[in-house]
């Protein structure tokens, strides 16, 4: 990981790689810092990351909008084209470093993925299932571990009326526990 204080030095960075990604970040931020681990943890050898604390540059979120942090961008060719918000394990982000995890085809024909939230904890039997099971059937996801990340464990509560983990949102739908047959059903795997 390389840090890099201005635009200009990200854009040097990338240019000539074919993916690379830039973590924005907020040092002392518990999930800022938490983000920072894991990925440091799931790097793998041959892949370009810059990290940049917006307590010290600032000409970089503001250019792509980015309102949050911590926010791992995605770029392609050196141009920006995706985000992930927020922490996961570190097995979220060897498998993403790998690109091991499902990328929206070109096929005008495809459907898009539906947007898939997991909130989960690492001690969480089922919670490791269910991310397992998307892992094997290429589904993108967003893992949320919610015994880190206490707005997101209130914000998970408010939305379902329940403690328990796992909860998956598959486009503003909840499913509690790891439902296999609805999961399916929302996701139109077969």
């Amino acid at each position: 990981m390389q840090t890099i204080h201005s635009h200009q030095e990200l854009l040097d960075l990338i240019q000539s790689e074919k993916k690379a990604y830039c973590l924005l970040f907020k040092k002392g931020s518990e999930i800022s810092d938490c983000a920072f681990r894991s990925i440091s943890e799931g790097l793998i050898d041959n892949v370009v990351i810059a990290t940049a604390d917006v307590n010290e540059v600032r000409d970089i979120h503001e250019k792509y909008g980015i309102t949050s942090v911590p926010t791992l961008m995605i770029f392609e060719n050196g141009l920006y084209q995706n985000m992930d918000k927020g922490c996961n394990d570190v097995a979220y982000y060897r498998s993403l470093f790998a690109e091991n995890i499902f990328s929206a085809s070109n096929d005008a024909e495809a459907k898009p993925q539906k947007r898939v939230t997991v909130y989960s904890t690492p001690t969480c039997t089922y919670c490791n299932q269910i991310k397992k099971y998307f892992n094997e059937k290429g589904i993108k996801y967003r893992d949320v571990d919610v015994s880190k990340d206490q707005k997101a464990a209130e914000a998970m509560v408010k939305r379902s009326g329940q403690q328990g983990v796992p909860q998956t949102d598959i486009n503003g739908q909840i499913v509690i526990g790891f439902d296999r047959i609805k999961i399916n059903q929302l996701l139109g795997i077969e």
